[in-house]
């Protein structure tokens, strides 16, 4: 597994993905991309397809810079143009001859998931997500904890 978070290369999981899936065409490849990062290079779908990779892309999507947003309201900034619209993603996957999946429901990842990976060829699935749990849960649920200790 790749990670570019802590050096914030944001754009850097499909290409790195895609080259992995090229080195190692055995393995079953996955890009876990956040969307924004995803934007930045996801005219990409085309050359994955192209090259008939076998890849599965999972874009955590909250239609926002989220881990940007959820920092700087950590430092008590001010949330100043991290929000935006996505396209339709499943579309977008299809108009680049990919296969795109929408999870809606918690308990249709794991299959989705299973599936992409077994069917071979690109697979991109997009995830909603609400990183209002991580303010709940890191800032202030984990934060009291470690103030009681």
């Amino acid at each position: 597994m790749l990670l570019d978070n802590a050096l914030a290369s944001m754009g850097a999981g499909l290409p790195s993905a895609m080259m992995a899936a090229m080195l190692y065409p055995h393995l079953k490849v996955m890009a876990v991309c956040g969307d924004g990062g995803f934007m930045m290079n996801s005219q990409e779908l085309e050359t994955a397809v192209r090259l008939k990779l076998n890849l599965v892309i999972l874009i955590i999507n909250d239609n926002a810079y989220g881990m940007i947003k959820w920092k700087q309201a950590q430092e008590g900034f001010q949330n100043f143009g991290l929000d935006y619209n996505n396209p339709d993603f499943v579309k977008y996957a299809d108009a680049y001859g990919a296969t795109g999946h929408r999870i809606t429901r918690t308990e249709d990842l794991r299959p989705t998931l299973k599936n992409a990976l077994a069917s071979g060829g690109v697979h991109l699935i997009d995830v909603p997500v609400d990183y209002s749990e991580n303010r709940r849960v890191f800032d202030e649920e984990l934060v009291n904890l470690t103030c009681n200790l």
